[in-house]
C-alpha cells in the first residue's frame, strides 16, 4: 500500500487488519502515540472484527435440549420379551397384547415425534449455514474495503456525540461506516444510513450499535452520508433531524 503522509488517518482500518507494509505499521505505530482519534479507531475496528468473526459462530437453540427430553419422556417401554414360558390365554393374554399395542403405538408416535424433531433440526442448521456463510462474507467485504489500496477515510461528529468514519474505495465501489459512543437508540428504534443523492436520500443500511457496517448501495455518486434514528423497521425517507450529514471522501 502506498499512501500519502497526509492520508496516514486512512490507515487505521488496515493498521488493524495487519495489512501495512512494515514501514507504514511503524509510522501509523508512532502516529498513533498523538492521535486519539486514530486510538479509538483502531480500537473499535479490532473490536467489530472480533465480533463479525464470532458472528460466524451458531450454537445450537436453547430450547432443543428441553424439547428432545420431552420427546423422550413421553415414550412408553415395551414389557420385556418371555422366552420359554407357555403361551398364556384368555383375559391376561388378551390385555397384555393390548400393552404390547398400545406400546407399539406410543413407540410409533415417538418416532414420529422424532423425526419432526429431526427435520426441523436440520432447517436450523440450514438456516444457520446461511447466516454463518452471509457475515463470512460481509467480513470479507467489510476487510477489503478498509485494506483497499486506494481507501480514502473522513471522520465527523454525531449530534449526539458519537464519533463517526466513512472509508471508501472507489475501486471496489463500496463504503464502510464506523460508529464510537454511539448511545442507545431506546425501545423500538434504530439507527439508519442514508447516502445523498442530489437532493434524494437513499435508504442504506442500519447500525444498531457501536461498530462498523457495510454501507447498503452505491456510493460512487453520492454527495455525503447521512446517519437518523428511524423506527426499528426503518423508513423509506428520513423522519427525524440528521443526526449526522458527512461528505463522503472522493
Amino acid at each position: 500500500m502506498n499512501h500519502h503522509s497526509t492520508d496516514i488517518h486512512a490507515l487505521a482500518g488496515a493498521y488493524a487488519l495487519d495489512a501495512l507494509d512494515a514501514a507504514e505499521t511503524d509510522a501509523f505505530t508512532r502516529h498513533l502515540h498523538q492521535c486519539e482519534a486514530c486510538r479509538h479507531e483502531v480500537a473499535e475496528f479490532h473490536a467489530t472484527t472480533a465480533r463479525l468473526a464470532d458472528a460466524t459462530a451458531e450454537e445450537p437453540p436453547a430450547a432443543l435440549k428441553q424439547r428432545t427430553l420431552d420427546a423422550v419422556g413421553g415414550v412408553r417401554q415395551l414389557p420385556p420379551r418371555l422366552t420359554g414360558t407357555p403361551t398364556p390365554t384368555g383375559l391376561g393374554d388378551r390385555l397384555r397384547r393390548k400393552a404390547l399395542s398400545l406400546g407399539l403405538a406410543a413407540s410409533l408416535a415417538a418416532a414420529a415425534s422424532f423425526a419432526g424433531l429431526a427435520v426441523w433440526q436440520h432447517q436450523e442448521a440450514r438456516q444457520a449455514q446461511q447466516q454463518t456463510r452471509q457475515a463470512q462474507r460481509n467480513l470479507d467485504t467489510v476487510s477489503g474495503v478498509l485494506a483497499a489500496p486506494d481507501a480514502q477515510a473522513a471522520h465527523g461528529k454525531a449530534t449526539n456525540g458519537a464519533l463517526t468514519t466513512v472509508v471508501t474505495s472507489e475501486r471496489q465501489n463500496k463504503a464502510v461506516f464506523t460508529a464510537t459512543g454511539l448511545p442507545a437508540p431506546g425501545p423500538g428504534r434504530t439507527y439508519q444510513l442514508w447516502l445523498q443523492h442530489d437532493d434524494t436520500m437513499r435508504p442504506a443500511g442500519f447500525i444498531h450499535q457501536d461498530g462498523t457496517v457495510l454501507v447498503d448501495g452505491d456510493p460512487a455518486d453520492a454527495t455525503a452520508l447521512g446517519l437518523t434514528l428511524e423506527p426499528s423497521e426503518g423508513s423509506p425517507q428520513p423522519t427525524t433531524t440528521p443526526l449526522l450529514l458527512m461528505t463522503i471522501p472522493a
